[in-house]
């Protein structure tokens, strides 16, 4: 029993990474320091050395099955009494090949050396005890245990633990997009303790030790503690872990200590390098090599048994019959064998050598002309397509299921508010709607900004920073703009930023997200809440109250508070706003500005302003009127009030502080946030400490913030604990999914007051049915709710929480368990309808692959009503289908209701047959005509999350599949990214059909990898689904173009090649074969050898790789007007078992003719075997030539280039 305890404690203790300081170390021997067995901070992501590379590139490309063969052969050669060459010219060819994939992989593993050379000797600071200051040091030279300082603007040089920061909060600001892409700022902040500090952190004071995680490439995840001198612990997370390759932003100097270094780092263990994937053309080809190297067996017996039988007919041995260096001659059997060696030499060319360097230089090629096509390049984002695996450009022409997200792949994932209901009362907001029904561009309309030019704005207005002044006057340059340089017709962006010119804009930030209409009834009522709320008294209320005036204050307290989002401003968009303004100005309310616009006679404008000038701050700040605002003993800003004064004289005051810019980590997130800005709930600045909100009426709360649980897939759910500034009380403010929430609030039947217990069931009911109506409209749905804790619950949860944090096993259950029990008994506000609005040209682009024989499956997080409406609008779904929804956990149920399903789309198409293949060309399935005269309905299917789960571990994926082959399109809602994946599988597995997987967030990365070809749609939500992708493209519609047309080439070009190079190998080496029947089968040849060489190399190389990277057998517009001719690549007609076996044929065939023809003609003559073989020579080349050009379908007199590429080189000459 000991002994297993030891073996527990120790396992226990290998999963864990101690650090400790570098310092007192400092000076020692490496060997003394407790950090010495973890790696330095040097990378290395070449392959090679000068001295490894020759042997081990030889050892990695004998890896591939033909260069190990053709090794062989030459090996072989070198044996005196089977060699059929000179031994050293039959190297050549292997070695010419070797060499050309050499010099590739040096090129490459140079360019890496060279990157890793400079990341090596980037520079930071160390701290150094014997300087007692940090030091310049390189990169390469950071240990594990070292203290970094690392400035604004600066790269991290390792995965290192926060303990310092300038910024006040004890906050750091982190840019993440060379990790994944993302550009909003991330905060990370200093762990517990270290945060209330000196103005200069103290490394030698530090004598903590670090218990943490070991390295692992989980970027979102980081666990451990710190145990101080005293024993105690502290537990951090990763709100508090700097990775490496991010980037300081808006904080002047963080402070920490290593904790992973160099290949250890998160960054190093996620960059895998590129991922290689065979693609199906590729794995026929294999089997195809087989099938030629049995024909290759066969010839080689055929000459080895005729070799034996043609010296049997000699009584003697003949003069030509050497003897070996004793005299004697082999035995027949044995003279056999060495002939079929001879013969397996002479007939090597039968094996295409040239063909995968030939098959690499055409997808590179292709590659080219994918990558500068502009039809497939976005000019809003700056985006073309980037194709990150190179090796399977030809699956993009067989694909038959295509799995997609709909949120950012079909939607824009520019989540716009629409609509709300608090307390049951439902408020359409009809004006908003009108507003996203007009052209998305409204800050760019001339007569706008006319009419705005005739009134007297403020200084700001007209000669602020971040304004372009053209012909039609000063436009003000909105955060979520940028200046746009145009070239050839194209507009690259050039973003403003504080620090560089390059640094990307603000997300979900564009005016249609930012510029929402309030509705006009709610309006009146926020703006009584907001009074009532201003008027509370520093007592508590006696018990929660369910008023209407105060449901709606919490309502918009919950939307400005319970989210991450940080406050930026305009003019520096990468500054974060920790306080509210406090310069003195004059103020006004929204009703007094919308009477002067009427006074004005500028309905149109008032309109326009209706709907701006909440989210300009309520439109005082742009007129310069900001509150005088004060702090309190503990430097929390408590409150300000706008002082009252006449609109007129705002002109008069200068320039005002900047408008506020919100940068969220979702879309969702700064929807609310623009809403609440609407109704001048303002979110004026945040900390991890407080959150201001300024109020309708100029008012500003601070909100101290106790707690934050962030929002996960699992909870769906996020909350934020603060404590009131008017009251004092501890409020809990959660926003999460409706099915979630719905099922977390109050029992009424606990409420002792009758007349209460009816009002939350009415209220509640109401709301369910406002979700609803929501979700039918095809309307994004998020719950509102709010719970009041006392001191000692607090307290006491507290204490379980940060027992939690301090965990290092089982933290995140822990964690999860102590976020459940806050987040339950919750009060319901109510509920908000965000949409999501369609891509530009998602029905055509869908109802085109429908065309193309492609079936769409769309699996979603989505609610399942949400998802149905976009399904109909998108015409995934028709108003004439037959639509099943199948909604169940009970595996019977689910059964049941799968084979009830199965009967009745029976009987309308009849039992389906298999799919059937005739020699490898794959026929279309049988189906019977339907039973009815009547048109038949198609069907779709509509399933849950729940209900894969049941068909899952019910056994029924073959049920399940067989009636997914009768709809035309497939629904999966509340599908999680495990589900997601597993269904990619279970197609392409059990179906043995080419898969292709599309999405843009996260939450898709393991659906786009279990795919036959991955594709990431540089979105909204970052790019870990483009890093993990096949190929990006920015819209969806781009699919079109991308799969119909480069597919359909990309797939006839390189299917024909392959074809065209065993024809033309079989085709050459018959005439040798054939002429063994006329030597005795002794292996000779009638053909020089440099001539054999140099058919592969030299002859006939050329003509296949322009053919597979240029040649078209149907124009582009044919191919987009008839989405049908994309089934001869799902059925793999160019490429498969039966026309290999035509091409052998054909090959055989011309070669009789080509060896016959001069043997008839030059027969019973005395000319010489090499006069012999040169017209059989050229005759076989001249017509495998011409067998190419009857090939090509594209021929032109003079080659000009194409519109495109004139396009792309006019735009990358104009860029340098």
């Amino acid at each position: 029993m000991k002994k297993e305890g030891k073996r527990r404690k120790k396992r226990k203790e290998d999963k864990k990474w101690v650090v400790v300081s570098n310092l007192p170390f400092e000076g020692w021997a490496h060997k003394e320091n407790p950090n010495r067995h973890y790696r330095g901070n040097q990378i290395k992501t070449s392959k090679y050395t000068v001295l490894s590379f020759i042997p081990k590139n030889i050892f990695e490309q004998l890896h591939r099955f033909a260069n190990l063969y053709f090794v062989g052969i030459a090996v072989l050669n070198f044996v005196p009494v089977v060699n059929a060459f000179q031994p050293e010219v039959s190297m050549i060819p292997i070695c010419v090949i070797l060499a050309i994939t050499a010099f590739k992989d040096a090129w490459e593993d140079l360019r890496r050396y060279k990157s890793d050379k400079v990341i090596n000797n980037r520079e930071c600071l160390v701290y150094s005890r014997k300087e007692q200051s940090f030091v310049q040091k390189c990169w390469k030279d950071v240990r594990v245990g070292d203290f970094i300082q690392v400035q604004c603007n600066e790269i991290i040089p390792a995965d290192i633990l926060l303990l310092f920061s300038s910024d006040p909060s004890g906050i750091c600001h982190l840019e993440t997009a060379n990790l994944d892409g993302e550009t909003n700022l991330k905060q990370r902040r200093v762990v517990k303790g270290f945060s209330q500090q000196e103005l200069h952190f103290q490394p030698e004071h530090f004598h903590n030790t670090i218990v943490c995680e070991k390295p692992n490439n989980h970027l979102n995840r980081f666990k451990g503690y710190m145990e101080h001198p005293d024993q105690t612990r502290t537990g951090f997370g990763n709100e508090s872990l700097l990775l490496r390759g991010c980037t300081i932003r808006n904080t002047e100097v963080a402070i920490g200590i290593v904790i992973y270094a160099g290949h250890e780092t998160k960054a190093m263990l996620n960059n895998s390098g590129p991922r290689y994937k065979r693609s199906k053309i590729e794995r026929r080809m294999n089997t195809d090599v087989f099938f030629c190297i049995g024909i290759l067996f066969l010839m080689c017996l055929i000459g080895a048994v005729g070799h034996s039988l043609w010296n049997g007919t000699f009584a003697e041995h003949p003069p030509f019959d050497v003897p070996d260096a004793n005299g004697h001659f082999p035995p027949l059997a044995l003279g056999g064998f060495y002939m079929f060696l001879t013969m397996i030499i002479l007939l090597q060319v039968l094996i295409p050598i040239s063909l995968y360097v030939s098959i690499e230089l055409v997808k590179l090629g292709q590659v080219f002309f994918l990558h500068n096509d502009l039809d497939l390049y976005d000019e809003e984002t700056d985006m073309s397509i980037q194709c990150r695996a190179l090796n399977i450009t030809e699956d993009l022409g067989q694909i038959q299921h295509i799995f997609s997200d709909k949120t950012g792949t079909l939607t824009e994932n520019k989540m716009v508010f629409r609509r709300c209901t608090i307390m049951g009362r439902e408020y359409s907001h009809q004006e908003n709607a009108k507003r996203l029904e007009t052209p998305k561009e409204l800050d760019s309309d001339s007569e706008e900004w006319t009419q705005y030019r005739c009134l007297s704005f403020p200084a700001r207005w007209d000669q602020g920073p971040g304004t372009m002044r053209g012909q039609g006057g000063a436009q003000p340059l909105r955060r979520s703009q940028s200046a746009r340089v145009p070239i050839q017709g194209h507009s690259r962006q050039r973003s403003v930023g504080r620090c560089e010119s390059s640094q990307p804009p603000v997300a979900f930030s564009s005016s249609i997200e930012k510029d929402v209409t309030p509705d006009k009834h709610l309006l009146t009522k926020v703006q009584d809440a907001a009074l009532w709320l201003e008027d509370l008294s520093d007592t508590r209320p006696s018990k929660p109250s369910l008023s209407t005036t105060s449901s709606i204050a919490d309502f918009f307290l919950a939307l400005t508070i319970c989210n991450s989002v940080m406050v930026s401003t305009t003019t520096e968009p990468r500054q974060r706003v920790t306080m509210p303004p406090s310069t003195k100005a004059l103020g006004t309310s929204l009703e007094k500005i919308q009477q002067l616009f009427h006074r004005l006679k500028l309905s149109s404008l008032s309109q326009s302003f209706s709907s701006t000038a909440p989210s300009d701050t309520d439109l005082g700040e742009s007129f310069g009127s900001v509150g005088s605002g004060g702090y309190s003993t503990d430097g929390g800003y408590r409150s300000s009030t706008w002082e009252k004064g006449d609109i007129l004289e705002a002109p008069a005051l200068g320039l005002a502080s900047p408008e506020l810019c919100y940068e969220a980590e979702s879309p969702d997130e700064a929807a609310l946030v623009h809403a609440a800005h609407a109704y001048s709930f303002t979110l004026v600045s945040r900390t991890p400490e407080q959150v201001t909100v300024r109020l309708p009426q100029g008012t500003c709360l601070t909100f101290d913030v106790l707690c934050t649980l962030d929002f996960d897939s699992v909870r769906k759910r996020m909350s934020v604990v603060v404590r009131h500034p008017l009251t004092g009380e501890i409020i809990v403010y959660t926003k999460g999914a409706d099915c979630v929430i719905m099922d977390l609030l109050e029992d009424p039947a606990h409420v002792t007051d009758t007349d209460v217990e009816k009002k939350v069931r009415k209220i509640r009911a109401r709301t369910q049915k406002h979700l609803d109506m929501y979700a039918r409209d095809g309307l994004r749905t998020l719950c509102i709710a709010k719970k009041v804790l006392s001191e000692e619950d607090f307290q006491r949860w507290a204490s379980f929480r940060h027992e939690a944090e301090a965990s290092l096993n089982n933290r995140d259950e822990l964690l999860m368990q102590t976020a459940q029990h806050l987040e339950n008994q919750l009060t319901l506000l109510g509920a908000t309808g965000i949409e999501d609005r369609l891509q530009e040209g998602v029905p055509d682009t869908i109802a085109t692959l429908r065309e193309a024989g492609i079936q769409l499956w769309v699996l979603t997080g989505d609610k399942q009503e949400t998802a149905v409406n976009i399904a109909y609008a998108c015409k995934l779904l028709d108003q004439t289908d037959t639509v099943y929804s199948i909604n169940t956990e009970s595996q019977e149920t689910c059964e049941s209701i799968l084979n009830f399903a199965l009967e009745e789309v029976k009987q309308f198409h009849g039992p389906q047959k298999p799919a059937r293949k005739l020699f490898g060309f794959r026929l279309p399935p049988e189906t019977p005509p339907p039973t009815s005269g009547a048109a038949v309905p198609e069907a779709g299917l509509v399933i849950d999350g729940k209900t894969l789960n049941a068909i899952f571990q019910g056994k029924l994926e073959e049920k399940f599949l067989e009636l997914t082959q009768y709809c035309r399109s497939v629904l999966c809602c509340r599908s999680t990214p495990l589900q997601k994946s597993m269904l990619v599988k279970l197609v392409r597995d059990r179906l043995g059909v080419m898969t292709l997987s599309i999405g843009d967030g996260a939450n898709d990365v393991s659906m786009i990898q279990a795919a036959d070809i991955g594709i990431g749609i540089s979105g909204q939500e970052g790019m870990q689904a483009v890093m993990s992708s096949d190929f990006a493209i920015s819209r969806f519609r781009h699919l079109t173009k991308l799969l119909l047309v480069h597919g359909h080439w990309c797939y006839w070009r390189l299917a024909r090649m392959v074809v065209y190079y065993f024809y033309k190998n079989v085709c050459y080496v018959n005439l040798l074969f054939w002429y063994q029947f006329f030597c005795g089968f002794s292996g000779s040849t009638m053909i020089d050898y440099w001539q054999m060489i140099f058919f592969n190399l030299f002859f006939t190389s050329l003509p296949p790789l322009v053919f597979g990277i240029l040649d078209k057998d149907i124009s582009m517009e044919t191919l987009l007007a008839l989405p049908e001719l994309y089934k001869s690549g799902q059925n793999s007609e160019c490429y498969n078992l039966l026309t290999f076996w035509i091409s052998v044929v054909d090959a055989f065939y011309q070669s009789l003719v080509c060896f016959f023809i001069p043997y008839l003609t030059y027969k019973d003559s005395d000319i010489d075997v090499f006069t012999f073989g040169t017209p059989i020579n050229t005759i076989s080349l001249a017509t495998i030539l011409l067998h190419q050009a009857m090939e090509m379908k594209t021929w032109v007199l003079f080659p000009v280039p194409t519109r495109d590429i004139w396009e792309v080189s006019d735009l990358e000459s104009s860029e340098n």
